[in-house]
């Protein structure tokens, strides 16, 4: 090693690594069979699982996925502590011109966005980006004209080939807005099996569909609005270590709750029963999950599928937050309670505890000031069932 080496250069050397191990594997897996369809108006051909990086620390599952076939790969800015897009990069270095690449923003004004895409377009080692989102916009007027501009003038010196926006939250609402405002390419929208019960009136008690999201995102694709799903697997596949104190004396139940076998794959194949849903982008952390979740883009959804589904659904009730709108969305103290749910799934789900409290740890001191065990009631009602008070008590005691 060159004494002036960086120490940017040796970690880049690490991750280079088991990218080259990888791809000298003597096993040859046997081809998988893929299906595509067109996302939107921008013409991109997608395979309809696509590979959600937030979660993957081993680049040699990337570069396998794409050595199957798999041609969409979503990163952003933020996750991992920035760390994911350089690893992403690396990983598919030698298929850039074969893959289709998002990565994400979360800034807030047109010159810390474009400070975002140019860092991202460093890490990743490329100089465009096929997708580019502002990311977890959840009211129209978080869709800025300051934001919009910024992909504007990225578009037109050839940063980024198409726009795009990310919600998580209020998606009955903002896919309309989104689709009727006419800039946007794509958008990345929660989507997932749960969203079957939720209320039709918010602070109501009410089990009426409030709004029929697959209808929703068939009327938003109509319009040219590329449509992928994100959260199909509502809640994730948990990674609970046994023993692990930060959930309770059975880590094993929540892990068997959340990861029971054929769950995955019939949530995904759920999801891709919408015609209207180019693409479910799902988390793969490991060679096994990438080859289960080949599958849904194979087999057809079943009754037994749908069985499973009702049997999960049933189970995660209490716990998963369904990012409706229902409830409001913040208690009458201020705490924005979709967004400490979210937090709880990536650390329970998604073994993403760093990440999740990290993300609560970034909420205003007055919000984490908040105590939900020192309220005598929840001005918060789920109308789906779950337990708000109990759940953000839990977050509150783990992440603070």
């Amino acid at each position: 090693m060159k004494s002036n080496c960086s120490r940017r250069d040796f970690l880049a050397a690490g991750l280079v690594a088991p990218v080259t191990a990888i791809r000298n594997r003597v096993h040859v897996p046997q081809a998988p069979k893929l299906t595509y369809r067109t996302l939107g108006k921008t013409g991109l051909k997608v395979t309809t699982l696509s590979f959600g990086c937030m979660t993957t620390s081993d680049p040699s599952v990337i570069v396998r996925a794409a050595d199957l076939g798999i041609n969409h790969f979503d990163t952003a800015r933020g996750y991992q502590n920035g760390n994911n897009e350089r690893m992403v990069g690396l990983a598919l270095k030698e298929k850039r011109k074969q893959v289709i690449i998002s990565s994400k923003s979360q800034a807030r004004d047109k010159a810390s966005a474009l400070a975002d895409l140019e860092t991202s377009l460093r890490e990743l080692g490329t100089d465009y980006l096929d997708i580019w989102y502002l990311h977890m916009k959840n009211e129209p007027a978080e869709v800025t004209s300051d934001l919009l501009e910024a992909q504007r003038a990225a578009k037109k010196d050839g940063k980024i080939r198409f726009s795009g926006v990310s919600t998580h939250f209020n998606m009955d609402r903002m896919l309309p807005y989104l689709a009727k405002l006419g800039q946007v390419d794509v958008v990345l929208t929660t989507y997932n099996f749960s969203m079957r019960s939720v209320a039709s009136d918010r602070n109501t008690d009410t089990q009426a569909p409030r709004t029929d999201m697959t209808g929703t995102i068939r009327s938003a694709r109509q319009s040219g609005l590329g449509t992928i799903a994100m959260k199909t697997l509502a809640g994730g596949v948990a990674r609970v270590g046994r023993g692990d104190r930060l959930y309770g004396a059975d880590p094993q139940l929540l892990r068997t709750q959340l990861s029971r076998e054929g769950v995955p794959v019939a949530a995904i194949k759920w999801a891709l029963k919408n015609e209207s849903v180019d693409a479910a982008i799902v988390c793969m952390t490991d060679h096994d999950q990438v080859d289960q979740n080949l599958r849904a883009m194979s087999e057809p959804f079943t009754p037994k599928d749908e069985e499973l589904l009702r049997i999960q659904l049933a189970a995660i009730s209490p716990t998963y937050c369904r990012m409706c709108g229902s409830c409001g969305g913040v208690c009458e103290k201020g705490l924005p309670v979709p967004d400490v749910l979210r937090y709880l799934t990536y650390a329970e789900g998604y073994a993403q505890f760093a990440m999740a409290r990290q993300q609560y740890l970034a909420l205003p001191q007055r919000v984490r000031a908040v105590r939900c065990d020192e309220c005598e009631t929840c001005s918060v009602r789920c109308p789906s069932g779950v337990q708000v008070q109990q759940r953000i008590s839990f977050a509150q005691e783990m992440f603070a």
